[in-house]
Parts: structure tokens; C-alpha cells; sequence
């Protein structure tokens, strides 16, 4: 008789166990609705940084110190040393500056003007720069900070 009532409380212990289980696997599939969804949305791509003011600390001016390598790419370690002045404005809002560059050296005075415009589409910057001996200015460099 013992017998009995223990495989009775084994048969209704497992009968519940399996009920249980029934019962909570909607809820098992719920959840892993919510974690595919809180994935999906975590994989978005971020927002774009807007970069608008990346050069804005430089507004203003200022005393310049240049060390320009005399023969690069060569393997010299000769440097010369220029001084001067950089005046930076700011221009259409930000989205663009000016910077005013002249400093002497001992081998001359350079004249240099740097152009930098942003494209708020690609949130890059677009950086140009010409010096008074030449009158051109150069290929642009274009970039963004991250």
C-alpha cells in the first residue's frame, strides 16, 4: 500500500511539473518576442555625430609655433622653426572657417590661408589650404572625427 501512495505523489508531482510547463511556455515565447525586438532596435545604426563645431575651439587668435621638417619622407631630422600668427573666423554659421596664417623663419615668411567646410549631409569637413607664393589652393582633405 506504501507503494502506491509514493507512485501516486510521483504520477501528481509530474503531472504538475507538466502542467507547469504548459501553462508558462506561452510566456517563453513572449519573452523571446521582446528580446528579438530590443535586439533589432539595438542594431539600428547610431545617430550620425554632428561635427558642425569640431574646429570651433580654434576661433580667435593666436600665436603660432610651426616645426617643419626640411627634407620628409628622406629619413632627415632636420627641423626649421617658424613663428608667427593664425587668425580663425568663423563663417556661415560655423559650417565653415577661415584661418590666416603668417609666420617668418629662417628661411622666410610663409603666407597661408586654410579653407574648412562642413558637409552636413556626410558630417565630414572638407579642409583646404593655400599659400600667397602659389595662389592655388590644394587637393582637399576630407574626413571626420569619430
Amino acid at each position: 500500500m506504501e507503494a502506491v501512495v509514493n507512485a501516486l505523489k510521483h504520477i501528481a508531482t509530474y503531472l504538475l511539473v507538466c502542467g507547469l510547463v504548459v501553462i508558462l511556455q506561452p510566456l517563453r515565447g513572449l519573452a523571446q518576442q521582446n528580446s528579438d525586438a530590443s535586439r533589432t532596435s539595438s542594431q539600428q545604426a547610431p545617430a550620425q555625430r554632428d561635427g558642425q563645431h569640431d574646429f570651433d575651439f580654434e576661433i580667435g587668435t593666436w600665436k603660432t609655433h610651426i616645426s617643419r621638417l626640411v627634407r620628409p619622407l628622406t629619413g632627415s631630422t632636420t627641423w626649421i622653426e617658424f613663428e608667427g600668427t593664425s587668425v580663425v573666423r568663423k563663417i556661415w554659421n560655423g559650417r565653415a572657417n577661415l584661418v590666416e596664417l603668417e609666420v617668418d623663419g629662417p628661411t622666410g615668411h610663409i603666407e597661408g590661408l586654410s579653407l574648412r567646410l562642413y558637409n552636413p549631409q556626410s558630417h565630414q569637413w572638407s579642409l583646404n589650404f593655400a599659400n600667397s607664393s602659389s595662389g592655388t589652393l590644394s587637393q582637399p582633405t576630407i574626413g571626420e572625427f569619430k
